[in-house]
């Protein structure tokens, strides 16, 4: 009986690890099975594909950019480095040099996608390049993506160096360093919320200089995404740092999920974008071309014959049938992980905060145009800090303590913390005025200083006005449910 007892408190978790957990799901959930297939079907139907074509080079660099990463914090922790640390440092000091001035270049020349107008070289199919169209490359999203691999050899170099003279291999939990770094991004993270809410940066630029305010607005946007890029590095720090300290004493049952995370799913997913990519516009031709049943012109549309494929695009029909596949994989995706979560808990846990920072990444990666590029910063970094209180929960920061019952109380602070939290995500989800997004709550910037413009620009801040009531709301509510240690 004795023994029986304690096996099944081993299985125990409280509420509040519990909502976390619930949380995370949520949003990957809402990412994976309706936010991602949607993003993917409106890319293909649109009038010119030059959009889609970026989008699936950014999304084929940023799941193969975690692979890289991944490959390197298992070559340097399972269980020891296989390849000295101080070479990875030096290949990671390099990229990072090399990312950046690709970074910096791409921004202060203008050339920011490639091939331009321009360019001619070997030209298919009414391609510039082969049979690439204008803007088929993100150089901006390129150089940030090798300067992040960069930074994480770097970093994940370090901590090995500095684990060949310590032996201590236990989990320290949130240290200070880690909270410091997860304040400071959110610190900056809200603060830009609060800015862009009360102050346009095209109004402000024109306050301060009318005559040139679109030099004063480049300036004010170089300082924004410095703040906001330091923001995100601060937050992915604290994620990267306290994965590896949940990971460290239970390597041997954690490095090859992690190794599995990657090459079965971010390497094969990277490699379908890329391919995708590269074959787009001549699988596209042979679409077109297709006379069985009619297929050619139910999966394709032609503005002018003439120029196929660069005035082509993928039909309606076309787009629900990748939207039906994406959706249903990543349903089933999940739903395995529901079944695995008393198996396998740690493939569940290391999975699910990996492909919750690979999408927060991603939708930055795939909005990194100057009409974008702030909120994307947002995003990103909430998607980060979702990911990084997720692997802090994870250590059982909320374990059961107490002997008390849920109870009446305890279910309306379940029920009612949910609740809030879901629709302070809907008014988190309305802040981007993405071209693919629809907004449920309205939000227009420059609630003080607006847009400079002819006719008049109301501004409406009711997305952040939601997001933060609602947030606040919440905040209270899980604090009195972690307060009372309320157990399952």
């Amino acid at each position: 009986m004795q023994q029986t007892q304690q096996r099944e408190i081993t299985e125990r978790i409280s509420w509040a690890r519990a909502m976390v957990f619930g949380v995370g799901f949520f949003f990957l959930a809402a990412l994976l099975v309706g936010q991602l297939p949607s993003f993917i079907s409106r890319d293909m139907t649109q009038a010119s594909l030059a959009g889609f074509d970026q989008d699936l080079f950014s999304l084929a660099a940023i799941c193969l950019a975690g692979f890289v990463v991944i490959q390197v914090i298992v070559m340097l922790f399972d269980p020891k480095p296989v390849v000295p640390p101080a070479i990875f440092s030096a290949i990671g000091t390099f990229l990072s040099v090399a990312g950046l001035a690709l970074l910096l270049w791409a921004l202060f020349t203008g050339n920011q996608y490639f091939p331009a107008t321009t360019t001619s070289w070997n030209p298919l199919l009414g391609g510039k390049v082969l049979w690439f169209q204008p803007g088929a490359i993100d150089f901006v999203m390129l150089g940030a993506v090798v300067m992040g691999v960069g930074v994480a050899m770097i970093f994940y170099g370090v901590l090995a160096m500095r684990e060949q003279t310590n032996p201590d291999r236990s989990d320290p939990g949130t240290t200070p360093a880690i909270r410091g770094m997860i304040i400071a991004g959110i610190v900056l993270l809200v603060a830009f919320m609060f800015f862009n809410t009360f102050i346009n940066d095209q109004g402000l630029a024109y306050q301060i200089e009318p005559s040139n305010f679109g030099q004063a607005q480049t300036i004010i946007d170089a300082i924004i995404n410095v703040l906001l890029g330091i923001a995100i590095f601060c937050v992915l720090g604290a994620f990267a740092l306290r994965l590896h300290y949940l990971m460290r004493p239970v390597r041997k049952r954690t490095m090859s999920q992690m190794y599995a995370v990657a090459t079965l799913g971010l390497a094969q997913v990277g490699a379908i974008f890329l391919l995708s990519w590269i074959v787009l516009y001549p699988v596209l031709t042979w679409i077109h071309s297709w006379t069985f049943i009619g297929l050619g012109s139910y999966l394709t549309v032609c503005a002018r014959k003439a120029f196929i494929p660069q005035s082509c695009s993928f039909s309606q029909q076309a787009s629900y049938i990748i939207d039906t596949v994406i959706s249903t994989t990543s349903f089933a995706i999940l739903m395995a992980a529901v079944y695995m979560w008393k198996s396998n808990r740690n493939l569940v846990i290391v999975g699910g905060v990996v492909i919750a920072t690979i999408l927060a990444l991603a939708t930055l990666v795939v909005h990194m145009s100057p009409d974008q590029i702030f909120v994307a910063f947002l995003l990103c970094g909430g998607g980060l800090v979702l990911a990084t209180v997720w692997t802090t929960v994870a250590r059982r920061e909320f374990a059961v303590v107490g002997e008390n019952n849920l109870g009446c109380l305890g279910m309306w602070l379940v029920v009612g913390t949910c609740l809030l939290v879901y629709v302070a995500a809907f008014g988190f989800f309305s802040i981007p005025g993405f071209h693919e997004t629809e907004p449920n709550i309205t939000f227009v910037s420059g609630t003080i200083i607006g847009v400079h413009a002819k006719t008049p620009v109301l501004a409406a801040p009711d997305a952040v006005v939601t997001f933060v009531l609602m947030g606040i709301l919440a905040a209270i509510q899980f604090y009195f449910l972690v307060r009372n240690r309320y157990k399952v």
